[in-house]
Order: structure tokens, then sequence, then C-alpha cells
């Protein structure tokens, strides 16, 4: 019995985490002056904005937009090189790009701005994920303290919609519930809030709408 136990507890010691990527941003002095994002191959999102916030933002990302960030970090050798473009461009924020792998071994890279396409498309996937969580923290901030804010922030998540930059669709479905629920609330608001629910809750959001083509 003892040697199962032992067999047993080894096993669970070697099962690994899925693997994880992360992307960071500290700008002092924009809005916000921090931000992380962190994605595990199983699509759970953690997006905070500041490093020691014991309350993130948590969401799940769609299969396919995780396979596309995942296939971007590989070209990039799982941040096992420099991507650092070394060009004298404006300051626009230290950025690291992590990977972590189901081993717990990790590699990172730090840069500015980088000319490797991969690495800006990755960029680009991760402010679309950072500018969602934002959006999302607007809009349910208006939904609890300023109806009258509301119209204005749905405007917003719908603009990143309509530009295919929004991440995480189904993680605005309850909110939008509780919009279109309350009569409190005015009517043009609530329309919206049904017309955007009802088009996230469609197959295509599911598909992982938000995803941008490649160039």
């Amino acid at each position: 019995m003892m040697r199962i136990l032992v067999f047993l507890a080894a096993a669970v010691c070697g099962a690994g985490a899925p693997a994880k990527l992360a992307f960071t941003k500290s700008f002092p002095g924009s809005t916000p002056a921090y931000c992380s994002v962190e994605i595990d191959k199983a699509g759970a999102l953690t997006y905070k904005e500041s490093a020691t916030d014991e309350q993130p933002i948590k969401a799940q990302v769609p299969d396919a937009d995780v396979t596309s960030l995942f296939a971007l970090a590989e070209q990039l050798e799982f941040f096992k090189t420099p991507i650092e473009s070394g060009l004298k461009v404006a300051n626009t924020g230290k950025k690291t790009f992590r990977y972590e792998g189901e081993d717990g071994k990790a590699s990172e890279v730090v840069f500015n701005y980088s000319t490797m396409e991969a690495a800006q498309q990755l960029l680009d996937r991760f402010e679309n994920i950072a500018e969602t969580e934002r959006a999302w923290i607007d809009l349910d901030r208006t939904v609890h303290f300023d109806h009258l804010g509301i119209n204005d922030s749905l405007a917003r998540v719908e603009s990143l919609w309509m530009r295919k930059q929004l991440a995480a669709p189904a993680q605005f479905v309850p909110l939008l519930n509780r919009i279109t629920s309350r009569t409190s609330i005015m009517h043009l608001a609530r329309e919206r809030a049904a017309r955007l629910k009802d088009e996230f809750e469609a197959p295509k959001a599911a598909d992982g709408a938000a995803s941008r083509k490649e160039e």
C-alpha cells in the first residue's frame, strides 16, 4: 500500500500545469501604467493592472485564439532569443513576453520595439486582449454605478467587436443579461446589449471571432 501511495504522489507531482504565455507592459504615465495578461494552453485568461493585484479579472479565451497565440510564440522560439530591434524609436513602454512550459521551465524576452512580424502580431493580440479587459472593467463599472454611461461603454465594446479585436466575448454575456433585464436602464442601451448578446452567443463567437486574419 505504501508503494502505491508513493507512486501516486510521484505521478501527481510529475503532472505539470498547462503551458502558459504571459505579456506584461510597464509604461509610467500611461493609463494604465501597468498591465499583465496571462493565458494558459487551456484558454484560461488572467488580467491585472497591478503586479500585486489579488483579485485579477479572469475569463476564457476561445480555442482558436489560444492556438494562434501559441503558434506565434513558437515562431519566436518561445522567447529564447532576443527580439528587440535596436532601432532608435520612441519609448512605448517596457514589454515582456514570457513562456512557461508544462515542466515549469520559463523563458522570456524584454523589448521596446521589434521589427519581427511574429512579434508584432503577438503584441497586437495581447494589446487587444488588454483593451478587451479594460472595456469589460468599464462596462462593469457603469452597470453598477453609472447607468447613464452604459450605452457609451457598450459602444466601446461593439467597436472592438466590429474590428474583430474583442477577445473572450462570452465574458460579457452576464453583464449584457443584467443590462437587458433592468427596465431602469434606458431602452437604447438595453436594445444594444441584447443585440451584442445574440452576436456573442452565435457559433462564430465560440470559434474565435476575435482572431484577426494572418497577414
